[in-house]
C-alpha cells in the first residue's frame, strides 16, 4: 500500500467517524425532544458506512500500477457514510399529564434515545478517530525516514 493510499483511507475514515460524532451528539441533544416539525417525537438517526467508491480513472491508473509493480489483484479502499437513518424503534410512554405533549391519557412519549447507548457508540467513534489519527501520525513519520534514509 502506498503511502498516499494510505492517507487517503485514514482521511476517509475520519471523515466518515466525524459525520457519527455529529449524528451522536445531535442525538444526545434531542433526548427530550417530544415534538418535531414532522410531528412525533424525535427519531434517533443512524449512520450507516460502506466501502468507498472510486471514480473509473482513478481506477484504471491504480489497477495499472499494481499490476506492474506490486503484483496483487485486490482494491483496498477507504469508507464512507452510505446514508444517515432514523431508527423507528417506538420511544417510551411515560405518564406526565402535565406535559404539553400528553395526550388524553395523560401519557407522553419520549425520543428512542438511550443515552448510555449514544455514550457508548460515542467512545467507539472517538477510538476510531483516534486510530486513524495514528495511522495518518505513522505515515507521515514512515515518510519522513524514508526521506532521511534518501539523503544519506
Amino acid at each position: 500500500m502506498s503511502f498516499w493510499n494510505s492517507l487517503r483511507i485514514s482521511s476517509s475514515a475520519l471523515q466518515a467517524q466525524r459525520i457519527r460524532l455529529d449524528t451522536i451528539a445531535n442525538n444526545i441533544a434531542n433526548a427530550e425532544t417530544t415534538r418535531t416539525d414532522e410531528g412525533g417525537p424525535y427519531q434517533r438517526q443512524e449512520v450507516v458506512f460502506q466501502p468507498e467508491g472510486e471514480s473509473p480513472a482513478f481506477a484504471t491508473v491504480l489497477q495499472s500500477f499494481r499490476s506492474r509493480h506490486l503484483d496483487i489483484d485486490r482494491q483496498v479502499g477507504g469508507v464512507e457514510v452510505a446514508e444517515i437513518i432514523a431508527d423507528d424503534d417506538p420511544g417510551q410512554l411515560v405518564y406526565d399529564p402535565t406535559h404539553p405533549d400528553a395526550d388524553e391519557d395523560g401519557y407522553v412519549l419520549y425520543p428512542n434515545v438511550n443515552l448510555v447507548v449514544e455514550m457508548t457508540n460515542m467512545l467507539s467513534a472517538t477510538r476510531s478517530y483516534e486510530a486513524n489519527l495514528a495511522v495518518v501520525d505513522a505515515a507521515k513519520q514512515m515518510a519522513v525516514k524514508a526521506l532521511q534514509i534518501g539523503r544519506s
